[in-house]
């Protein structure tokens, strides 16, 4: 764990998806207006896969839904709908945790940017978002 990671808990609605992730307890959160996240309101932020786990059993309410490119994997719980993380496209060695689902009380700031996922070669060219999901940059 990084010397400002906290351990984030969090899931979905129902409960049955729960996971833990270290992160700082302040995190930069991307607002997207991709066709997906703009129609669900995912705001997320990124974290090395190394960095996220799924609590026991979480993984049996799970299903993938893929579009496009297939890059991004988005998660979702079968039972309830909430997306409350995913595999961005920008980061597929990391996760995308959305802000939302984090469990109140380890969260203390949150940064929100912009992701324009309707331009997104451009977009992702020049932004910083590739270097979230690296343990370096997370530390």
């Amino acid at each position: 764990m990084g010397s400002d990671d906290v351990v984030h808990s969090g899931g979905c609605h129902c409960r049955r998806v729960r996971w833990r992730v270290e992160a700082p307890a302040s995190v930069v959160a991307w607002t997207c207006n991709c066709s997906d996240c703009s129609m669900r309101g995912n705001t997320h932020f990124v974290v090395p896969a190394a960095k996220f786990r799924l609590d026991a059993g979480a993984e049996e309410s799970l299903t993938t839904y893929t579009f496009g490119t297939h890059t991004a994997k988005h998660t979702f719980c079968k039972v309830c709908g909430i997306t409350s993380f995913y595999t961005p496209r920008s980061n597929p060695d990391g996760v995308a945790v959305t802000a939302a689902c984090v469990d109140p009380g380890t969260m203390e700031h949150v940064e929100y940017r912009r992701a324009d996922g309707r331009n997104w070669e451009a977009w992702f060219a020049s932004s910083n978002i590739a270097g979230f999901s690296e343990a370096a940059a997370a530390e």
